[in-house]
């Protein structure tokens, strides 16, 4: 058994994010390809999302009436076969291996650099500020 993950689809240039407007599945749902999934609406549109594969619903993202962003993972479903998701084993450490060493802490400027950073520019030096418009 494998798990395809199907992720919110762009559906038009410009969308970050869709609305949920109907669930036609719920977590356990058998469903077969091509069977419709959910609705979501845009500003624009209301789109039909179908399943690109048969199998058992294991997880739905999104209540209706609540916003999903393009790409977010929108439903996962139990595949005969290995699926589109690489299987997540849980790691454990050793006893011989070694937590990573901490990063270094923030040091603190040079002297000169703190000096130069805190004196005001000479008058005759360029702004920093943007050209007038």
């Amino acid at each position: 058994m494998g798990v395809h993950v199907i992720r919110m689809p762009d559906i038009g240039e410009g969308i970050a994010e869709v609305e949920v407007v109907a669930w036609h599945v719920q977590p356990g749902d058998e469903v077969g390809e091509d069977q419709l999934l959910a609705e979501v609406m845009t500003d624009k549109a209301t789109v039909e999302v179908p399943s690109p594969v048969a199998g058992k619903v294991l997880t739905i993202t999104g209540k209706v009436g609540e916003l999903v962003a393009v790409g977010l993972e929108f439903v996962r479903i139990e595949v005969e076969g290995a699926g589109n998701e690489k299987a997540v084993t849980p790691r454990t450490v050793s006893t011989t291996e070694h937590a990573p060493e901490p990063l270094p802490a923030a040091t603190a400027p040079a002297p000169d650099a703190a000096k130069r950073a805190a004196s005001p520019r000479p008058s005759g030096s360029p702004s920093a500020a943007s050209p007038r418009t």
